[in-house]
């Protein structure tokens, strides 16, 4: 126990402690056999660990390697003597056909170069934390432990799904009788007007109660935020149905086109609803409540409306795309090193929801022990400060070095940690349950 404590109290210190001044930094860079970059910065005096960097989803063309997830972030790691490489991935998009043996050899390039690190962290961003979350199932002896930010840990099908679930909504219920393209999309082109479609639909609907109450209902499929603007999530039912307005408005344009690239890679969708009963996934979900408020002061049936979701939902499933999907994309839970997620709790692109699945994927593995979860209370898709990165890297390394996560990943210690670095926002949360799961 006290071993465990002057360990954890050496990684407080390494906080508290100022930096050295910004660092020299040697850059390296190399090209991988499958036409992946990779960069990575190495400063003077380097302490012996590697932080890999996973990024996160590009539309493309443009596709540079990338080693931290913003240029603040980067530096008080170099300052403090971290070494940072990550890859671009073998293509822009949905990279997951490659993504991960990409970030191993990028891996083995750097060492190659620099030597052997002493302890190597996978940090991941978005769809880099779906990347970081399979290199701690895939990863053991090159990865002793992984940083998992604003991840896409549900997997690519639960994310299809959930997605479909909400744009599904939208579609039978805002513009009803007319075909929308809500799947397979092989195009720009068909993307687009499908979000001209239901983009302009909520803007309409918007204008009256019954409108708002079914954008609510849309978007509580969809596990859309909540809480858009302000320093405190709100609590009346119009404020938070507001927000979800807002945050349709914004999302709607990337995620369909986005669908494009998915399809593409995965020779297909795996996005699908036949035999959804979209009234036992309202139930399930945390905002019914809201729901059925603004459903009863509209004067709407929301069980009319939830009948004809689950009667209209005539979307199959494409085989061969859906086990490339679980194939390539999917994680399984059955960890092999320490993992530690960090997740705002209104995050627009990677719902706070998917932790919880997370979790219960992790624990029906057994390998619970291995995974902490923390949570940040702020507005926005990998918000995160660079205090609260590093205070998440400094407590994988306390479980990689201690054999114990003992309360380095608890957000009390963590909070102290960040804030003696700088702006942090750590909080006790539980998410809410992810009822889009097939």
């Amino acid at each position: 126990m006290r071993r465990l404590g002057i360990a954890l109290l050496t990684f407080v210190l390494a906080a508290v402690l100022p930096a050295a001044p910004a660092s020299a930094a040697t850059r390296l860079s190399g090209t991988l056999p499958d036409g992946a970059t990779w960069i990575a910065d190495v400063p003077d005096g380097w302490n012996g660990t590697l932080v890999l960097f996973s990024h996160g989803f590009r539309p493309g063309p443009d596709n540079p390697a990338a080693n931290a997830p913003d240029p603040a972030t980067a530096q008080a790691l170099l300052d403090r003597g971290y070494a940072l490489a990550g890859s671009s991935y073998a293509h822009a998009g949905w990279a997951l056909d490659t993504a991960v043996a990409d970030q191993l050899s990028t891996l083995a390039a750097v060492e190659d170069r620099i030597g052997p690190a002493r302890e190597v962290v996978a940090l991941g961003q978005s769809m880099g934390g779906l990347v970081s979350a399979l290199l701690a199932e895939r990863a053991a002896g090159r990865v002793d432990g992984v940083l998992t930010t604003c991840g896409l840990v549900g997997g690519g099908i639960n994310l299809n799904n959930y997605q479909l679930d909400g744009e599904h909504a939208l579609a039978e219920l805002l513009l009803p009788g007319q075909d929308v393209q809500l799947t397979g999309f092989t195009t720009p082109a068909q993307a687009a007007a499908t979000v001209a479609a239901l983009a302009e639909a909520v803007r309409r609907a918007q204008e009256t109660p019954a409108g708002r109450a079914r954008i609510a209902l849309a978007a509580s499929l969809m596990n859309t935020p909540i809480w858009a603007a302000g320093p405190q999530p709100p609590t009346d039912h119009a404020a938070r149905q507001q927000a979800q307005y807002t945050w349709l408005l914004q999302t709607l344009p990337f995620v369909i086109p986005s669908r494009v690239s998915i399809v593409s890679v995965a020779g297909g969708d795996s996005g699908w609803n036949t035999g959804v009963d979209y009234a036992r996934l309202m139930h399930r979900s945390a905002r019914l409540p809201q729901v059925a408020a603004l459903y009863r002061e509209a004067g709407l049936d929301l069980h009319a409306d939830l009948g004809t979701l689950t009667r209209a939902a005539d979307i199959a499933p494409d085989s061969a795309a859906v086990a490339w999907m679980r194939r390539t994309s999917t994680p399984t839970g059955r960890l092999r090193v320490p993992e530690l997620t960090l997740h705002t709790i209104a995050d627009q692109l990677a719902p706070v929801e998917y932790q919880r699945d997370y979790a219960l994927r992790v624990a029906g593995a057994g390998e619970s022990a291995l995974l902490r979860q923390a949570y940040v209370q702020r507005v926005g898709h990998c918000a995160f400060t660079p205090a609260e990165y590093l205070a998440g890297v400094f407590a994988v390394q306390h479980r990689i070095r201690t054999g114990a996560w003992s309360d380095a990943a608890r957000p009390e210690r963590l909070q102290d940690v960040a804030s003696a670095i700088g702006d942090a926002a750590f909080v006790r949360y539980s998410p809410p349950p992810f009822v889009n799961a097939r």
